[in-house]
């Protein structure tokens, strides 16, 4: 139970930065593509950039990903 906790905070911390990252970079977050699918329905999905996509489906989950592989990782050095 320990070991889910931490990778969760790990992981949530990372996704906070990712975020920051994702305002500085200049690409929509997850929560402006709900918000914006939720205004627009699936037309909003045309006014998306490729950096959008690019940032939404392949760069923050690999970021997430990591964060959750290497959380892990942490663990078993720190905790262990």
């Amino acid at each position: 139970m320990l070991k889910i906790y931490f990778i969760g905070i790990i992981v949530l911390f990372v996704a906070i930065l990712a975020n920051v990252l994702a305002g500085v970079l200049g690409v929509m977050s997850w929560y402006d593509a709900i918000t914006s699918l939720q205004k627009n329905g699936w037309s909003s999905l045309k006014k998306w950039s490729w950096k959008d996509y690019l940032w939404l489906f392949l760069l923050y989950p690999m970021i997430l990903g990591a964060a959750g592989y290497y959380g892990l990782k942490l663990y078993e050095v720190v905790i262990k």
